[in-house]
């Protein structure tokens, strides 16, 4: 069994425009996302998928691996799916899904995702989350998670979930956007149809759920931090230059 670490990156991005290569600390953003991905215990293979030759250049210069995709996928898995299929693995071989704007990524959250798929060989899908901190709670684009007993998925929801209506049992949880799956789900999943409620909540995790999968959840100590703004970009070149 494999277990290989792929970060999709494009230069598409509207909000930050050419995010993967702003500077920090001397080096591209993509370039502190795979430097620290490759530290990882249990990844045996770190790649880049892009589109763009500029990104690729900055990962070669390092010594690193790139696989060039199509530019026009809709979502992340769909690159990463063609990624799988470019890299020849088989269905039993461990994916993990590192965004490429979290140039503060830490190999402790990308092992923790990893192994509850060598725990579990059934299992098809895990990902990640944390106690949500309270400035979150009411933010849209902090996505939510629900759990069962089992610590599997039961709902993602931009809204507040759980409501509290009597007593404050249960403590609201922040998805983490860090997903590791079995090779073979992920060949299955792009040829899904979107289902209604990834289509209404705008989630693509919930195809997964709607569709009878589990997703186990591995519970982190704090927040990731993503890069999507400038103030964003600033605090994390603070950080690191510190």
């Amino acid at each position: 069994m494999r277990i290989v670490g792929i970060i999709p990156s494009r230069l598409a991005s509207t909000r930050l425009p050419n995010k993967p290569l702003l500077d920090i600390a001397g080096h591209p953003m993509i370039w502190h996302v795979w430097n620290r991905a490759k530290q990882s215990a249990l990844l045996s293979r770190v790649c880049v998928s892009t589109p763009d030759a500029e990104i690729a250049a900055v990962i070669e210069e390092a010594g690193g691996s790139v696989i060039i995709t199509r530019a026009d996928h809709p979502t992340g898995s769909d690159r990463l799916a063609e990624t799988v299929h470019l890299l020849g693995l088989d269905d039993q071989d461990i994916v993990v899904n590192i965004q490429g704007d979290e140039p503060l990524i830490e190999t402790e959250a990308l092992d923790a995702v990893v192994r509850p798929l060598l725990e579990d060989p059934l299992l098809m899908m895990s990902s990640a989350c944390c106690v949500c901190p309270n400035e979150s709670l009411n933010n849209t684009a902090a996505v939510k998670v629900v759990l069962d007993r089992s610590s599997n998925a039961l709902y993602f929801s931009r809204s507040l979930i759980p409501y509290t209506r009597n007593e404050n049992i249960v403590q609201p949880k922040l998805h983490i956007g860090l997903y590791a799956y079995k090779a073979s789900f992920l060949r299955i999943f792009t040829v899904l149809p979107p289902s209604p409620l990834e289509q209404t909540e705008g989630l693509e995790q919930l195809r997964a759920l709607e569709y009878g999968y589990k997703i186990r959840m591995v519970e982190l100590q704090h927040p990731s931090v993503g890069v999507d703004t400038q103030e964003d970009l600033e605090r994390v070149r603070a950080i690191l230059l510190a």
